[in-house]
């Protein structure tokens, strides 16, 4: 018989945002995968230490490549593609043996997640059940006490990596947002809420709900570059 796929959202990074089901599977399992970059435990495996309680197989997908050439490189895309076929490739082998694995996410895995493209690779032929996970951004926004929307209001979510120009077109369209991806390209996304007279609502946030969270308005943000895990709120206006 073969082993169930399971994909874990772990959360922000608060362990006490873990759901009571995926802590209670993770518990359950004896193999666990997850993704990280070279040399680092990985943010959902850290995310994880609380509930492994007993002793367990872990299985590291050390990413390629992460910003050493831009996103929309082919050789970017190239390199990804092979690595996540590498990686579907390590779970099915052990999903054949009748082992039952879980596949640990940051926030939601099917929001940004890598877990997506092990999902695509897998699904036909496997069972696999899909966890949700507290996203960052509603991680974020509780921490500020912030309303995102009200009323009739919608929501916005934006890659910072988009062109200044579609980030343009985008913003002037939007009520509340949320922007994601930030790291190198936290000083276009300045420009482009400048521009769209949006700089003054958005809060920076680096880190939402971990020990090192950093909070301020984007405006009095000096750095030119923010880490990975880090996002901007902006939400919409009273009416």
């Amino acid at each position: 018989m073969k082993g169930t796929l399971f994909i874990l959202g772990m959360g922000p990074g608060d362990p006490e945002l873990v759901t009571k089901k995926a802590g209670r599977i993770l518990n359950s399992l004896s193999f666990i995968a997850y993704f990280c970059k070279k040399g680092e435990m990985g943010h959902a495996r850290q995310i994880a230490t609380p509930f492994l309680i007993h002793e367990l197989t872990e299985l590291r997908f050390e990413y390629p490549l992460t910003t050493e050439i831009p996103h929309y490189a082919p050789e970017y895309k190239e390199t990804l593609e092979t690595f996540y076929d590498h990686c579907a490739y390590k779970i099915q082998k052990k999903l054949d043996e009748g082992q039952d694995i879980g596949l640990l996410c940051e926030g939601d895995p099917l929001l940004y997640g890598s877990a997506i493209y092990i999902l695509e690779r897998l699904q036909e032929q496997y069972t696999i059940e899909t966890i949700p996970g507290v996203m960052a951004m509603n991680g974020c926004w509780s921490r500020l006490h912030l309303p995102i929307v009200r009323n009739d209001q919608t929501l916005t979510i934006l890659s910072a990596t988009l062109p200044l120009d579609k980030l343009l077109v985008k913003l002037n369209q939007c009520e509340s947002i949320v922007i994601m991806k930030i790291g190198r390209n936290l000083a276009k996304v300045k420009t482009a809420l400048k521009q769209t007279h949006l700089l003054e609502q958005a809060t920076y946030i680096e880190r939402g709900t971990q020990n090192q969270e950093r909070i301020l308005p984007l405006s009095q943000m000096q750095d030119e570059k923010a880490p990975y895990f880090s996002l901007i709120l902006i939400a919409g206006k009273e009416n």
